[in-house]
């Protein structure tokens, strides 16, 4: 009954989004190296945020509040990039902050050596970029986010727990939904840096 519970609310902030960014016309317009040709919306995504705001207040812990200050950084100055763009600099610099939530929810600093926690800081870069790069092609993010869940899903369940089943469920869920939207020969929307970046961050906390 929960995730059904989830699933409606996602839909409804998905809805309430569109309005926005109608109105403040945030938009993805079309270029030579676009897969898409018409205008679509950008940050539909934002459900990914929306999602871990659930499931902290639903499943609040210590490191449930470290997560998602780290998403909520990170998704907040990835919208601002979908609606203003920001230099590179301020795109680099303050994903290693939300980054650094992670390690520190997990410990990474008092049990790795530092050259790991560097290594750690540059396969985090890179998942971001990729998911990036997937973004305004229909579907990709939602069904890769997919693949990567599902398997995840049943390890958790069936071999070994990793981790709390909601932490995978929820953006399993907000993937749907934006599926729903995005999976569509016109697309109503594109997750934007705030969705692609934000659940990049959510897999690499996995």
């Amino acid at each position: 009954m929960i995730y059904l519970f989830v699933i409606v609310l996602l839909f409804a902030a998905e809805i309430v989004y569109f309005r926005i960014a109608d109105k403040y016309n945030i938009i993805d317009k079309p270029n030579e190296r676009s897969s898409h040709t018409r205008i679509t919306l950008r940050g539909g995504g934002i459900i990914y945020w929306v999602a871990a705001l659930l499931y902290v207040l639903l499943n609040p812990s210590e490191a449930a509040v470290w997560f998602f200050t780290g998403i909520t950084i990170i998704a907040g100055i990835s919208l601002w990039n979908d609606i203003k763009g920001l230099g590179q600099n301020i795109r680099l610099i303050i994903p290693l902050l939300a980054m650094t939530c992670v390690f520190y929810m997990t410990d990474i600093f008092g049990g790795y050596p530092w050259w790991a926690i560097v290594i750690g800081y540059i396969l985090f870069t890179g998942i971001m970029n990729a998911y990036n790069f997937m973004d305004g092609i229909n579907g990709m993010t939602g069904l890769y986010t997919l693949a990567v869940l599902l398997p995840m899903i049943y390890v958790n369940i069936y071999i070994q727990p990793f981790t709390d089943n909601d932490f995978l469920l929820f953006p399993l869920l907000a993937s749907l939904v934006f599926l729903f939207f995005n999976f569509r020969k016109r697309a109503k929307c594109f997750a934007g840096d705030v969705g692609s970046v934000g659940i990049a961050f959510w897999i690499v906390t996995l």
